[in-house]
């Protein structure tokens, strides 16, 4: 167990990629298979024997204190730092380091899904007698990724920028272990960048930067694609969590919500408090947060509802994002990732909304 391990999560960021969502809330906050995303994340690191976390806030930063408090209730302590202005990957990580006491630190991004063994990470990190160790994870196309390739020691090599032709599947996973000099050691007070000027320049100086290789369940949830698809894994047990608010399986139903009879809803559906399926609705791999309504017949598929969000009857929803409050009229079809912003109302009858239309 990793009780000699203090943790970092980076949540500053503005989840802009995510917007209408995050007009409201920071990313790591997002109701995710039923809870914040960020409690997935925190009950992996707390299953891992780690008790000590700060957090790395910026945008929205109250919200993390008044959600999660000083973490007792998950076995935890939280601490919360505020970064004033955007200061990167590196910055960010320096801007705590005044917080830390223990040796070794594990360092994640907050909007990473993952379900690699951390103990392994730190485990690798210890017998390499590393500076820093980067998880790095395998995936079936690294050509939109940077690659890390590393030597039979698993000493990383150097680090890649995209390439048509990758001469490794392994990419940066965004979960890192260092020793606690090597992060004080980070220059302070300006923006600075990891994977860019941090990592590279550790190497260039000599350093033991190792990688952790495996084949871990792994995913960036900077789009709301990557977002269903990842609560949508998580309630089917295929991302593992220890937060999740009930079984894994198809359906996901949180406390007051109501789903007809007759409603099919399956492929990892969440259903928020007080929220409604109607009769004879198709709600498919989707999040439906809490009090938003899918009406009769309506069709709701790979999709966001924001709070207290509609999609009248009849109308369809295809890898769209609804915000709060806002409304799909009846009949209406929404295709092609469209978003509606918070409070908008589409009342066209029969009118088709995509892309390609203008």
């Amino acid at each position: 167990m990793l009780h000699d391990v203090e943790a970092v999560v980076l949540v500053g960021g503005r989840g802009t990629r995510l917007r209408p969502l995050t007009l409201s809330a920071p990313k790591p906050m997002l109701p995710t298979a039923g809870v914040p995303f960020l409690a997935h994340l925190l009950s992996r690191i707390r299953a891992a024997g780690v008790r000590r976390v700060v957090l790395g806030t910026s945008y929205l930063a109250e919200t993390f204190e008044e959600h999660f408090g000083d973490g007792e209730a998950l076995g935890l302590e939280l601490t919360y730092v505020v970064e004033t202005e955007p200061l990167g990957t590196g910055g960010g990580i320096r801007n705590v380091a005044g917080h830390l006491t223990a040796d070794e630190i594990l360092v994640f991004n907050g909007d990473v899904l993952c379900g690699t063994d951390l103990r392994a990470v730190v485990g690798t990190h210890r017998d390499t007698k590393a500076d820093v160790t980067l998880h790095l994870v395998r995936v079936p196309d690294p050509r939109a990724y940077g690659c890390v390739p590393t030597d039979e020691d698993s000493r990383v090599l150097e680090f890649l920028e995209k390439t048509p032709d990758p001469p490794t599947d392994q990419i940066n996973a965004g979960c890192y272990v260092f020793r606690r000099e090597v992060l004080e050691a980070i220059p302070a007070g300006r923006p600075v960048s990891v994977e860019r000027e941090t990592f590279p320049g550790l190497l260039a100086a000599g350093a033991r930067v190792s990688g952790h290789v495996d084949d871990a369940y792994w995913r960036d949830m900077g789009t709301p694609a990557d977002l269903v698809q990842g609560s949508a894994d998580l309630v089917r047990g295929i991302a593992p969590s220890a937060a999740l608010p009930g079984p894994t399986g198809d359906l996901l139903a949180l406390a007051g919500a109501e789903v007809a009879a007759d409603a099919h809803v399956a492929g990892g559906t969440v259903v928020g408090k007080g929220a409604l399926v109607g009769a004879g609705a198709r709600v498919v791999g989707s999040m439906i947060y809490d009090g938003a309504v899918v009406a009769e017949g309506a069709v709701v598929e790979n999709s966001v509802l924001g709070r207290n969000a509609r999609v009248e009857a009849g109308a369809v929803v295809a890898d769209g994002v609804i915000g709060d409050d806002a409304a799909v009229g009846e009949l209406c079809e929404l295709r092609g990732g469209m978003r509606v912003w918070p409070g908008v109302v589409l009342p066209a009858r029969g009118v088709r909304f995509s892309p390609d239309v203008e």
